[in-house]
């Protein structure tokens, strides 16, 4: 048994909390307004996210980092990409050595291109970092249906402590070493299912989403080997795994949007009708930005990027998509990668 404090009381976070709480640990919860917090203690539901499963009795909650910080020297990072690097400086005077940063949010920030592990190394040097990443829609782990999650970390024992602490009858952990594939995959396969929303929108078929899909993983590879990851890393849980399930379900708020965007809607009209975080349309800012500073074709990320924020429209990025140059499916070079992160 372990005391562990989750930041971020959204779906993940809050799923998350119910996983780890049902194995027997200890778990605080911290909310961002001090009345979601108050709720969640006297009624033992989050009023705004997964309203429907009851929160163990192991689950408290505050809204005030320190507490939330103090609590445990095991934290999971469930908070939206563009605001970690705003929050953490909050909690640089309650760690250390000895404690441990479990990442779960998919993104890459908007104007540095960093991943969050870059964010952490900067603004909380001394801990220790790992990322939990993989085919993962929150409500069904918080209803105990069985999953698999990859925890990557540069530190072995990191890695091992989270594989003990979240492995549960039905939530399989498996471990890694290679932090850039494990963030790139969960990052990128976003902008993957907008692509795959628009598709199914515009009516092409099954044959061409499996198609675009399969070519979007090739992306995630050539973009992850430009960054020193392993596509092998991509072919598993946080690359293969969490792009299929992302690409091909309505519970996907990524594929929602893309459905929207595809229906005719603009990119404000499509936020709304999902109502929640998509972070694909962040992350689609970013990679584009990464794919001129490395010299790496994306034509799927690029299309999507053209698509929400230069004015294009999905017919434009089909026949731009169609009308490419055939060449050969993998680079040999690419395939053996350039190193792990």
């Amino acid at each position: 048994m372990a005391e562990i404090t989750v930041f971020g009381g959204g779906t993940w976070g809050t799923a998350l909390a119910v996983s780890a709480a049902k194995s027997g640990h200890s778990v605080m919860l911290w909310c961002r307004r001090a009345e979601q917090a108050r709720a969640i203690n006297a009624t033992s539901h989050n009023p705004d996210y997964l309203q429907s499963i009851a929160l163990p009795e192991a689950i408290s909650s505050t809204s005030d980092p320190e507490e939330a910080a103090l609590f445990s020297q095991y934290w999971i990072l469930a908070l939206p990409t563009q605001t970690v690097r705003g929050f953490l400086p909050a909690l640089a005077p309650f760690c250390g050595k000895e404690t441990e940063v479990c990442n779960v949010a998919k993104g890459i920030e908007i104007g540095t291109g960093a991943r969050i592990s870059a964010i952490v190394s900067e603004t909380l040097p001394e801990v220790r970092y790992s990322v939990l990443s993989g085919p993962s829609f929150a409500g069904e782990v918080a209803q105990g249906l069985p999953t698999a999650l990859t925890a990557a970390s540069r530190h072995e024992t990191s890695a091992l402590l989270w594989q003990s602490a979240l492995n549960t009858q039905r939530l399989r952990i498996y471990t890694s070493s290679d932090v850039i594939g494990t963030e790139t995959g969960g990052a990128v396969k976003n902008i993957m299912a907008i692509a795959s929303g628009m598709a199914s929108a515009l009516g092409l078929g099954e044959n061409a989403r499996a198609a675009l899909v399969t070519r979007g993983l090739a992306e995630i590879m050539r973009l992850g080997e430009a960054l020193g990851a392993h596509p092998l890393t991509l072919a598993g849980l946080a690359g293969m795994g969490d792009l299929v399930l992302t690409c091909y379900s309505t519970q996907s708020r990524n594929f929602r949007l893309g459905l929207a965007l595809g229906r005719g809607l603009s990119l404000d009209e499509a936020k709304l009708e999902v109502g929640q975080v998509a972070e694909g349309a962040f992350t689609v800012r970013a990679v584009a930005e990464s794919a001129l500073a490395l010299s790496v074709e994306l034509p799927v990320s690029q299309g999507v990027h053209r698509l929400l924020y230069e004015g294009s429209s999905p017919q434009d990025e089909l026949e731009r998509l169609i009308a490419r140059d055939p060449k050969a499916e993998y680079p040999p070079a690419m395939l053996w990668g350039s190193g792990q992160g």
